[in-house]
Formats: structure tokens, sequence, C-alpha cells
């Protein structure tokens, strides 16, 4: 755990100075003061401004990324209809339709035979 670069055991030496130093009364208020000033500079609309600054820096290499692949997906497919400009037919033609199969014993049939056909063999007997 570290709070603004100083570790748990730097942040017991301290307490352990300040003690000595500050003794136990006046260690209270001086733990009050601190407080109440912590707890306005959080609420203070520049802390606001600092928290909204570093998550949108925190964010911007994410956002970047989603900008540069939305531009390489839209440079493939300019590529794409260059290239083959079959793979996506203009919306102003119509596509083929095939005859519908859906009628209930439906199956393809040979073509008719042609009477005129000499192909098969007479009996000419």
């Amino acid at each position: 755990m570290e709070i603004l670069g100083i570790g748990a055991s730097e942040l017991v030496f301290i307490l352990i100075i300040a003690i000595i130093v500050l003794g136990p009364k006046d260690m209270q208020k001086a733990g009050r003061t601190i407080g109440r000033w912590l707890n306005q500079f959080r609420q203070s609309d520049s802390w606001k401004i600092f928290r909204e600054t570093s998550r949108e820096i925190r964010d911007m290499p994410n956002k970047w990324m989603r900008e540069a692949n939305m531009e390489l997906w839209e440079a493939e497919q300019d590529l794409r209809g260059t290239i083959d400009p079959r793979s996506r037919p203009p919306a102003s033609t119509p596509s083929p339709r095939l005859p519908p199969t859906d009628t209930p014993g439906s199956t393809p049939q040979p073509p008719p035979a042609n009477p005129d056909d000499d192909s098969t063999p007479k009996d000419n007997g």
C-alpha cells in the first residue's frame, strides 16, 4: 500500500515522530485540523477537475485505439469495394430471384423429350 509514494512502514515512522513532537493532546487537534483540510480539499472544484482530467488522460490511449480501429475498418471496407465491386451489389440493382420451391412435390424434372430428336434408335424393320 502506497499513499503519495509513502509506504506503510514510512507512514508508521512519521506518526511516531508526530506523537513525540506534538504530544498526545496536540496530536488530536492536529488530526482534526488535517481531517477538515482534507475533506474541504476533496470537495473542492479543483480536486474534481483534477480527477476528471486524470481520468481523461488515463482513458485517452483506449479512445485513440478505438478511433484508429474505426478508421482502419472504414479503409478496409473502401479497399474491398475497390478491389472487388461484385462482392457488394449496388443498392439500385435488384438481386436475381429464384423460383419458389416451397410447394409440395415440386422436385426438379428433366426437360421434356423433343419428338424431333434423332438420337434415339428406331426400328427399321
